[in-house]
């Protein structure tokens, strides 16, 4: 796995519960190192670990913390660069999330080696979507619902997502869209004018 994969889950640890809370994660993982770094690649045995076992210091269900890592990927001030390329996906939540079969194109221009999820949308009707996604590792499902509820959130837009279940391969989410322009949302400037 990528290590941008794995630091973004010790990112989300040290942001919301310390460098101690991440030391303790990482000592019952059983890690070699100290700190993940985002240009390697790391055996999966090393995320599945880490994961494991962040979802045991922090007491939480695993779908819990895989959402809350999708939430700290667009909110994180750290992270705008990543918040700014899923904001490069449109004007408005329905313009993103038309633009999300496109992601990992957009990804792989900035960064060859990293793989993202392939994702299919289903539109139901105006308002309805099914969202289809299929990544290496499980957990993509509730990844994306935390992302995509924080997106929802940037672009001001109303939206009830939800997890629908798994297809095979793909975990597949819910999103309904209730309305586009429900408060001004989060700043965003082409240019490059932090929000």
């Amino acid at each position: 796995m990528h290590g941008l994969v794995n630091r973004a889950l010790q990112g989300f640890v040290v942001t919301t519960y310390g460098r101690e809370t991440w030391d303790e994660v990482r000592s019952q993982a059983g890690l070699p190192f100290t700190d993940f770094e985002a240009m390697l690649q790391y055996e999966d045995v090393y995320t599945l670990q880490a994961f494991d076992a962040a979802s045991r210091v922090l007491h939480k269900h695993p779908n819990v913390l895989l959402e809350d890592i999708g939430t700290y990927l667009v909110t994180d001030a750290e992270l705008e660069p990543l918040r700014r390329l899923l904001r490069f996906g449109g004007n408005t939540f329905l313009d993103f999330l038309h633009s999300l079969e496109e992601l990992a194109e957009r990804g792989r221009i900035a960064m060859p080696d990293l793989e993202l999820p392939i994702m299919l949308l289903e539109e139901e009707d105006q308002s309805s979507f099914r969202l289809r996604a299929r990544w290496s590792m499980p957990g993509i499902g509730p990844i994306l619902l935390g992302g995509l509820r924080a997106m929802a959130d940037d672009y001001g837009a109303l939206a009830f997502l939800h997890l629908s279940g798994i297809e095979g391969q793909d975990e597949c989410l819910h999103i309904q869209l209730l309305d586009t322009k429900h408060s001004a949302g989060r700043r965003f400037d082409l240019g490059g004018t932090p929000a």
